[in-house]
């Protein structure tokens, strides 16, 4: 029975990699504010691997960062990527404490931005040194510090990681209607 559990959780922790992956890659919404830029529901996948487990949130952030350098993204990128692996192992552990979290609309939207600040400063810090480094796009330097980076990359990753939040919080009711996922969180 463990074996079988362990085989559906690889299954789930794949397939949100593969989601995390492509929908970067193929997705036609993206909102530029230069030079940042967003794509809408990027984050979803890992937001559903966080409402499973820290296990799954972890093996997904870290995927969908692997699979970021695979793909060919700017090295920025595919750190910005791998620095979610903190707000998904964090939100991950929190729900798995906290099960009921996400089962009010006050708990869940205080949830959604205190792990949005973590995901935003995490993105900040880790453009930061890329910055200083003078190794990004003139877009960056155009614009200075404090609106490249704390206000777009910050400010930007902070917004985004809600909505994709609420994106994540709708797909997963339907989820977890449809098929049976072992999980650890309770999702009104």
């Amino acid at each position: 029975m463990k074996r079988k559990s362990n085989l559906n959780s690889l299954v789930v922790s794949a397939l949100l990699c593969a989601i995390g992956i492509v929908i970067p890659i193929i997705s036609p919404i993206k909102i530029t504010m230069e030079p940042a830029s967003f794509t809408l529901a990027s984050h979803v996948a890992i937001f559903i691997a966080m409402f499973i487990s820290p296990s799954t949130a972890t093996v997904v952030a870290v995927g969908t960062a692997v699979g970021f350098l695979m793909a060919g993204f700017p090295i920025v990128v595919v750190f910005r990527a791998a620095s979610h692996i903190v707000f998904a192992l964090l939100g991950s552990l929190y729900l798995k404490k906290f099960p009921n979290t996400l089962k009010s609309f006050k708990s869940s939207q205080f949830f959604s931005f205190a792990i949005a600040v973590v995901h935003g400063l995490c993105e900040v810090l880790v453009v930061m040194p890329f910055y200083i480094g003078n190794s990004l796009n003139a877009g960056y330097y155009a614009k200075g510090f404090a609106v490249s980076v704390v206000l777009l990359v910050g400010g930007g990753s902070l917004v985004h990681s809600m909505i994709d939040f609420y994106i994540a919080q709708a797909v997963w009711k339907g989820v977890e209607k449809a098929i049976k996922v072992p999980k650890e969180v309770n999702v009104n």
